[in-house]
Order: structure tokens, then sequence, then C-alpha cells
């Protein structure tokens, strides 16, 4: 008996300039944002608030990659491991419509 394996779409690549710009921007939001956020927090207030705004970052920027990658990644593919760069590709070629 034969079973159809889903063909799996490549992982896009933007090719215009700010596409690309922006995939790599969102793609680093998306891994060191809430970082970035603990230490804004710190440098502005003390170090319990950066704790604070470093675990609610974990939930917040968890919630919009989890948000990004539904709304993006077709759903046959949304169970295999995408990295923080392939979803924000995948997020502005699908959704904001780049290289069209």
């Amino acid at each position: 008996m034969k079973t159809d394996i889903p063909m799996i779409e490549p992982t896009p690549e933007p090719k215009q300039p700010l596409c690309r710009l922006f995939a790599l921007l969102l793609g680093w939001f998306l891994s060191y944002g809430n970082y970035l956020i603990a230490l804004f927090f710190w440098w502005l207030y003390d170090w319990f608030y950066a704790a604070a705004a470093l675990l609610t970052g974990f939930v917040v920027i968890g919630i919009v990659r989890a948000k990004i990658r539904n709304i993006s990644i077709p759903p046959a593919q949304q169970e295999y491991p995408y990295t923080d760069r392939a979803i924000a590709r995948w997020f502005v070629v699908r959704r904001l419509l780049c290289d069209l």
C-alpha cells in the first residue's frame, strides 16, 4: 500500500533588499528581543524590573512567535521545527506580500 507524503515547500527567501532587511530584523527580534527589552528596563529602572521584563518578554514574544508561525507557514508544514529566522522569512514573503 502506497501512502502519499505531502510536498514540503522550501522556506522562501525574500529577494528585495527591504524585504530581506525586515526579515532579518524580525528574526533578530524574535530571537533576542526579550533580552533587549530586559536590558532597557535594567538601564531605566532596576534589576528587579529587568528580571520581570525578561520573564514577561519570554511569554509575550513566545505568543507573538506562535501567532506569526500559525498565520504564515502552511498548515501541512507546521509540525516541522523552524528557526526564528525561517519563521520571519515565511511571514515576510507570505503575509507582507514581498516578492510577488
